[in-house]
């Protein structure tokens, strides 16, 4: 039986400033869809400002909502390719 190794590239693009950071993370999926989702990291003034632990915090956050929109997305399609519901697929 033969393997095909297959690739995702994930890439997430961060915009700071002193207290807050977005997250914007993008998959291309083989197909050409692409599967976008954001998150968000907020410092409290009295935390000491360190800008990689936000990246951290809103790219973790920007991965997860990117892994529950992909989800939905296999969800619909298995839907869509049996002509019924599913049922829920769980994380």
């Amino acid at each position: 039986m033969m393997h095909t190794a297959v690739g995702w590239h994930v890439e997430l693009e961060f915009q700071e400033d002193d207290q807050h950071t977005k997250a914007a993370a993008l998959v291309r999926l083989p197909d050409g869809t692409e599967v976008r989702a954001h998150g968000h990291a907020s410092r409290h003034r009295t935390d000491p400002n360190q800008p990689r632990v936000g990246e951290e915090i809103a790219a973790a956050r920007a991965l997860n909502e990117l892994a529950m929109r992909l989800l939905t997305k296999a969800h619909d399609e298995i839907d869509q390719a049996s002509g019924r519901t599913s049922h829920p697929i769980h994380v």
